[in-house]
């Protein structure tokens, strides 16, 4: 896909925001195997960072961070272990504060989070209970779902439901963990690292789910692919503690990288930050 046609692309998910909403489930293509239940309907502010910086000891992880998520956008977040990626989430959802700027969440958003520690799953439950809450049918926005059906399209079938979730795989642990928030309702979705470990058939279907999901993404990941596919803008964590918010997937930022920093752009380099100053 030319870059034109990926900028088409995203541009015209943001303008679809609406249609999204008023889509009902049984006009979705018959393929699509994952549901993202639609949430509330997203006013014009979902969320705005404005002049955000966050330290920790005598590092600046970033500052003066500045970017507005239009409804409907879907932003990946990039960037080196340890550059602030899954700071800035936390800091979305208010589990911890700037040290200065502000971050202005939309009245109408419900936000749905995936960390990557997966420590709020019970591992004396099954699959099926983990997931379901023992319910056997689930509402999901305006439908009625079986809930084995629904557990199934997360890829576990037949006897994998009764697993424990103890005994479950990085992977497995993953989906469980996907399929559990994304049942709730929510219009923003915070994924960290959501495809760490997915198998192809569930990664391919959380795709198709994201680009048919009414409501806005943020999804830090290192998989340039996957990114390409869904991403309508991009948050790059570039170092020396600078953020840079990009309109478009991650090859078009790519592009626009190498036209900033020519040959640099593609040299490995360990994360560099600014010393905190006091």
């Amino acid at each position: 896909m030319s870059h034109k046609a990926r900028q088409a692309k995203g541009k015209a998910r943001v303008n679809a925001y609406e249609k999204l909403l008023s889509q009902e489930y049984d006009k979705y293509r018959d393929d699509l195997e994952i549901i993202i239940p639609n949430g509330p309907r997203l006013g014009d502010v979902v969320i705005e960072a404005r002049g955000v910086s966050k330290a920790y000891g005598d590092r600046v992880l970033f500052e003066n961070l500045d970017f507005m998520l239009p409804p409907g956008g879907i932003v990946g977040v990039i960037g080196p272990n340890g550059a602030g990626k899954t700071t800035l989430l936390r800091l979305i959802i208010k589990s911890e504060e700037p040290d200065s700027g502000t971050f202005k969440i939309g009245e109408t958003v419900k936000l749905g989070y995936v960390d990557q520690s997966r420590d709020t799953l019970h591992a004396d439950k099954n699959v099926w209970e983990e997931i379901s809450g023992g319910q056997e049918t689930l509402a999901l926005g305006t439908r009625e779902l079986n809930s084995r059906a629904y557990v199934a399209s997360f890829n576990f079938l037949g006897t994998d439901q009764s697993k424990k979730v103890g005994a479950l795989s990085g992977g497995e642990r993953n989906r469980v963990h996907l399929a559990r928030m994304l049942k709730e309702g929510a219009n923003v979705i915070l994924l960290d690292e959501p495809t760490n470990d997915l198998d192809v058939n569930t990664l391919r279907a959380l795709e198709e789910a994201l680009e048919e999901f009414a409501g806005c993404a943020v999804v830090v990941s290192h998989d340039r692919w996957f990114l390409d596919r869904v991403a309508t803008h991009i948050l790059a964590f570039e170092g020396d503690s600078q953020v840079t918010w990009f309109d478009g997937n991650f090859s078009d930022y790519e592009a626009d990288k190498r036209k900033r920093l020519g040959l640099e752009a593609d040299q490995p380099h360990r994360i560099k930050y600014k010393p905190l100053t006091r």
